[in-house]
């Protein structure tokens, strides 16, 4: 079989501008040993994570499980159970992936093409990433022990990168755990196991020490994965205020998702601030399957209605940590564009909301159901803004604030909310983006979108994907299945004892150790 550097070039293109790469911090020498208190901003839903697309869960679970690929300092995909990355033929539409070997399960089997097989066939089922790119998959074959055959319809160009994330991810598990949905027993290939969990305390991590890691210097998330601390504690922190003061205190190693105002207030404390920059984008999904926004032009009222600057400076405060910009991507990315964002209003447009909302027929009987959480505080105040904005334009509307684990839950049932709000970081591949699948809350689905979302996925050459990504971002923009609010810059903290540890999206904590 020949490589195709084309398409695999289109899957792992780097993205991200250098200012934007992990950075590795100076280092002393390692040090093993140590337990360390990770504060995050509440209880997961699941440890399971093909069946959600929270990022707490995939910041937890990456350390108890592993998938084939995963994405390296430049956000280029890069082996992790793979062997290598795949070899492609039949014009791109055979994935022939070649497994590393002595792999052990936390259970002590050894991995095999088999549990990739049946692992790969549960993601197809039960995650949205894996529903996504099932529809475009013929048949996933084990070639021994030690490879597996993915054959497509069609070439497919984010497979690598849908194979790769963290998040409604294809873990790979022993194949006796794979029918259970949901999951019971939490065995996987990772440097930590799950020792014990005491919901709303904490999920309690131990090394396992028949870990076998990938070779190579670590990079990223991939390369080299060393497992200096004994044990690694998730605590759940719900409240923002109390995360801070936790962490002003040095209560915690690291303290994840704080308010960007608290910076100052963390370099005069006992934790240091920790900041990533540019990080991502707070978005608005709306619900188009049922209810008030299943009417396109009641989401071009909202899309009018809103006002990004006034929501971001609600949300950050001041400018060195937001700013109101409505492409999909910021310059310097490949992906970056201002195709359709005519419609991106900064100060919003209440009196055209209004015009808009007067023509789709709305009068006021319902509510516009917004489902938000203060563990993530920004969503809240974004929230609170959002709804006067809305309600200048003639909407009734009623927030809905919730603990996040319960917004997760919620989101799946269409009748339960008209906009949800949430956050990502800028993604190495479009598709891996919610919206982009059918199944997605929000379950945006329709002519145009499988049209521009289809030739995206099926070009393989990267120049012409950045080029189809336009047509893309015009789709999102006239159809309004989601609201892009503007870009910020991520907080968190750590001890001052933590070394080795490298500011990411998903924090991860192999690699990290603690100084004596």
């Amino acid at each position: 079989m020949r490589h195709s550097a084309r398409l695999l070039a289109a899957a792992a293109v780097a993205l991200l501008p250098l200012s934007a790469s992990f950075s590795a911090p100076a280092l002393a020498d390692p040090v093993k040993g140590g337990v360390i208190d990770v504060a995050t901003i509440g209880e997961p839903p699941t440890l399971d994570p093909m069946a959600s697309t929270a990022d707490l869960v995939g910041i937890i679970s990456q350390h108890i499980f592993e998938t084939l690929y995963t994405f390296d300092k430049n956000w280029a995909v890069t082996p992790l159970l793979a062997a290598s990355l795949p070899e492609l033929s039949d014009g791109g539409r055979v994935y022939t992936i070649k497994l590393r070997t002595g792999v052990k399960f936390h259970d002590g089997s050894v991995m095999t093409s088999k549990d990739v097989v049946v692992s790969l066939n549960r993601w197809e089922k039960i995650a949205s990433r894996g529903k996504q790119a099932a529809t475009n998959i013929t048949s996933i074959e084990a070639v021994g022990d030690d490879a597996v055959k993915i054959t497509l319809k069609d070439p497919y160009a984010p497979l690598v990168s849908l194979l790769a994330f963290n998040n409604a991810a294809a873990i790979i598990i022993p194949a006796a755990n794979a029918d259970q949905d949901p999951m019971t027993t939490f065995v996987g290939t990772g440097p930590y196991m799950l020792k014990e969990r005491k919901p709303d305390r904490y999920i309690q991590l131990a090394r396992f020490d028949g870990y076998s890691s990938p070779a190579g210097e670590s990079n990223g998330y991939g390369g080299q994965r060393h497992q200096y601390l004994d044990e690694i504690r998730f605590v759940p922190v719900p409240d923002a205020s109390t995360r801070v003061e936790g962490a002003v205190a040095g209560q915690f190693a690291y303290t994840d998702s704080l308010p960007v105002e608290s910076f100052d207030r963390l370099s005069s404390g006992k934790s240091e601030p920790v900041l990533l920059k540019p990080f991502g984008w707070p978005v608005f999904v709306m619900n188009t399957k049922e209810g008030l926004n299943s009417d396109i032009r009641v989401r071009k009222a909202i899309q009018a209605a809103l006002a990004p600057e006034d929501m971001l400076t609600a949300a950050f405060g001041s400018k060195d940590f937001f700013s109101a910009d409505g492409a999909m991507f910021p310059k310097g990315y490949v992906w970056h564009t201002d195709a359709g964002t005519d419609a991106y209003k900064p100060e919003g447009d209440t009196e055209a909301a209004a015009k808009l909302l007067k023509e789709a027929g709305y009068d006021g009987s319902k509510r516009l159901r917004i489902l938000t959480s203060r563990q993530y505080e920004f969503h809240y105040k974004m929230a609170q803004v959002a709804a006067e904005y809305l309600k200048a334009a003639g909407f009734k509307v009623e927030l809905d604030v919730v603990e996040w684990a319960t917004l997760t839950q919620r989101r799946q049932d269409p009748a339960l909310w008209d906009i949800y709000i949430t956050h990502s970081p800028f993604l190495p591949e479009p598709s891996l983006n919610g919206f982009m699948s059918d199944s997605s809350p929000g379950w945006w689905v329709s002519d145009l979108k499988h049209k521009v979302v289809g030739a995206f996925n099926a070009e393989t050459d990267p120049a012409k994907r950045a080029k189809l990504f336009e047509d893309v971002q015009k789709a999102v923009y006239e159809e309004a299945p989601i609201y892009k609010v503007g870009n910020f810059n991520a907080l968190s903290a750590k001890s001052p004892a933590l070394e080795g540890v490298t500011p990411a999206p998903w924090p991860y904590f192999w690699n990290a150790w603690l100084k004596k």
